[in-house]
Parts: structure tokens; sequence; C-alpha cells
């Protein structure tokens, strides 16, 4: 997601990850599959970051952290040993101090180099409900404090009490470890994750990227970090962090990145306060009224729209469950949607026809592809499209269209450098994404 600034989460993370790493060291990333090709893109945006430095370790579904760890840990062990140390960032958290988080890190290094399992604990500001918490126990040197406990998500009584006391830490979910340390550290406290993460990697491909293999990477059992090593181990350390620190997992928390009126409300793109207060609006294409309310979060976008006191703004995975139990097919797929040759939007979705708008990036294909319940209408908007219908090949320029027959082959690509867009209007029955047969793909993915 984009935010205010015009840089991402992840690209922000990217440069913090720069700023500490050895000159030249990798930079692993462990993401979903389908979205390495998005993950590439946002660091494209930042030149200092040489492309050869990426190393991508690529999830075909959600196992939590601690086989992400545990994996990106076995790799690094493999290319550098025992002695690497490793630092593990969350790429939703916004940290502006990178100056007071480079010398958290390198206090973290320190602990790390000498056996320690180190986490980061932020200083708490308030008594915060939505976190969990670390607390202290004897100091290490001056580089941090051994640790005593963790703990649950509190009660806000219980987290004005921890506020109180000094001696507990928001925990971020940041880490430094030695890799030796932590592998030898999974060996005792989740041997099964450990040997199914690392049976996974031995029988998956390993080219630019680890594409892990789906049948073994379900068997790996899904548990965080938290859980499975940093809890149960015995040799851990916190480090106090005083950078400022914002985990971005709830629109209260973007909310703040945004500069308010007199009367406390905030706004992205176009909106229009009467007798409003201390709200909350981030619009898209439409312009949004918000009328003799207060205390509210608006969120409209191309999916969906969320209308949510702010209060209540940790709640919104609850809507995420309903829908999921109910099957909804937002819970897969945005309006747009990406994919390694660019994106689609769909513009319209109704029983007799569907319509979209691609893009396609510089020197990308689309897969050599037919389908059994449409046919299809190119028509070019902007740049030069080569095509492929049946057997023909040519080029489509602005304003020029083709027509593509159900259970026709046909492919799509984009020889120029710039980014071409066409109109794609469906006919047929049925517009779903598994009427798609794949006979070549450049992506893997017949």
């Amino acid at each position: 997601m984009t935010l205010p600034d015009g840089d991402t989460l992840i690209g922000k993370t990217l440069v913090r990850a720069l700023a500490v790493a050895t000159p030249g060291a990798p930079v692993y990333t462990v993401t979903g599959r389908d979205y390495a090709f998005i993950t590439r893109d946002a660091y494209a945006k930042h030149p200092e970051f040489a492309a050869t430095r990426g190393r991508y370790l690529l999830e075909p579904s959600a196992r939590n952290t601690a086989p992400a760890v545990i994996a990106a840990a076995l790799k690094i062990q493999a290319r550098h040993g025992d002695d690497a140390l490793m630092l593990v960032l969350a790429s939703d958290h916004l940290i502006r101090d990178v100056d007071a988080f480079k010398e958290a890190v390198a206090r973290a290094a320190t602990l790390a180099a000498n056996g320690y399992l180190t986490t980061f604990g932020v200083v708490p500001t308030r008594a915060e409900t939505g976190y969990g918490y670390v607390e202290r126990g004897a100091a290490i040197g001056s580089e941090g404090f051994e640790v005593k406990r963790f703990v649950e998500k509190p009660d806000q009584a219980t987290a004005a009490r921890y506020l109180e006391s000094g001696g507990f830490y928001w925990n971020s979910g940041m880490f430094c470890f030695r890799v030796g340390t932590l592998i030898e550290t999974a060996a005792h406290t989740c041997a099964d994750v450990l040997a199914a993460t690392r049976a996974c990697i031995d029988a998956s491909t390993d080219e630019d990227s680890l594409v892990f293999d789906p049948e073994r990477f379900a068997q790996i059992p899904e548990i965080s970090i938290d859980y499975a090593l940093m809890e149960r181990a015995s040799h851990r350390a916190v480090v106090p962090a005083s950078f400022d620190w914002s985990d971005i997992g709830s629109w209260n928390a973007l909310s703040d990145l945004v500069e308010c009126d007199e009367v406390g409300n905030r706004c992205l793109g176009e909106a229009v306060f009467v007798g409003a207060a201390r709200n909350y609006v981030q619009g898209g294409k439409r312009i949004i009224a918000a009328v003799g309310v207060s205390d509210l979060m608006i969120i409209d976008t191309e999916d969906a729209l969320l209308v949510a006191h702010r209060e209540q703004s940790q709640s919104v995975k609850h809507v995420v469950d309903a829908l999921k139990r109910s099957q909804h097919s937002t819970t897969e797929l945005h309006t747009t949607v990406h994919r390694p040759w660019g994106s689609y939007t769909v513009l319209e979705d109704a029983p007799d026809c569907k319509v979209k708008r691609l893009t396609v990036k510089p020197g990308q294909v689309l897969s050599l592809q037919k389908h059994y319940r449409r046919s299809e209408h190119w028509t070019v908007v902007r740049g030069t499209a080569k095509v492929r219908v049946g057997v023909d090949e040519k080029l489509l320029h602005r304003n020029e269209s083709v027509y593509i027959p159900m259970d026709t082959l046909h492919r799509l690509e984009n020889p120029t450098d710039d980014d071409i867009h066409l109109i794609e209007v469906q006919c047929g029955d049925y517009f779903g994404e598994d009427d798609i047969v794949r006979l070549e793909d450049r992506y893997g993915r017949c």
C-alpha cells in the first residue's frame, strides 16, 4: 500500500535493512509466492538496492513466522556459516528515527554474537492492549536485559500496570540471531518445525528464488517464532528500542501518518467534513462527506467500504473472518489483481460479460492460453502490443482491436520499453480465472 509520502512500508523496511547490513550482504525476503513480483517492483524504486543482493523464499501458503524465519536461517547457514548474524524485520513496521534504529541493532548484534536470542522491546508510550509485551530481567552489560517472560496482549488494567512498572516493553516482532544458535535452539524447542522445514527446502526448486514445494510446505506446523522458539528458549535477551515505532496493523495506526485539521479530522483523498470531528477518511475515486459524526474511520476502496469506530480498529479482523467463513471472493482477489506480467482491474463483472483494464509491463508476456466458456476482445488504449490469435501474430497500436473466439490459443506481449494498457471485454457464460488453460508460461503457472 502506498503511504502518504509515496513510499511503501516494505520499501522503508528495505532501506532500514540496508542501513545496518554489511555492505554487499544479501537481503532475504520471505513472502507469498504470488507477491514475489510485487516485492521486486517495490524494491526497484530504491536504486541504492542492487537486485543481485536479493534472495527470495516464496511460500505457497501461510504457515506463520516460525517456518519463515527457520527457512531463512537454514539458507543463510548453508551459504554463510553458523556465525552469520541474521536480523529479522517485519515488513509492516514504521520507524522514522533510523539513527536510533542503527544504534539498537548494533547492541542487539553484540548480544547475538555472544549467543543470545535477541528481540527488540519498544518502550511503551501508552497502555496498549493490541500488542504483546516482554518483561525484562537482569541487565546484560550496557547492551540490554535478559528476558524474564513474554506475555500475551493484556486487558486495559493490566496494560496500565505494565506501563506504570517500567519493566515491560512492547514485543516488536523484530529479532537478531546468530544463525547457528537459532538452529541449535530450534532443534530443542521445535524439532518438528525444523525437520519439516529442512525437508521442504531439500524438496524445493532453488534458482533465482526458492519456491517451496507445496505439499512439503503444508506439512510444516503452523506456529509463530515466539511460541516455537522465543518463549521456550533459555538464552534470551531484549534490547530496549529508543526509536519511534508503529506496527501498521490497523487503520488507526495508518491515520497517525496523516496531518489533522483543527478538530482532529484526517483525510487522504477528497472529503468534506461538516460538524464532524476526530474522523479518519481515506477515499478513492469518490468524494466522501462526513456530517455530524465523530471518532469514525471511513475507508473507501475499489473493493469495499469500511465504516468503524476508531476504538474498534482491531476488530476489522473479525470482518475478514466472517467473509472467509462465507467464502466471499474479496478474501482472495482484489478488484485490482497483480500478476507477474503486470496487473488487471475489473471494471465490470456481470452475468453476461466481464470488462478488465490490463496493464502489461515492458518485456513481459502473458501465458499462451485458451478458454472454453468465453470469447475476448482486446482494444489497445496505450502503447503497442504484440498479440497472437491462433497461429497469427501481429502488432496492435493504440485504438486497434482484436477478437479472440472461444477455444482459440492466444497470447499478449509487450515488446516495448513502456507499459501498455488494454481494455479486455469477455463474453460468455462463465468468467472465472479457472477457465484458463495454459500451454506455455514464462512464470511456471502451467
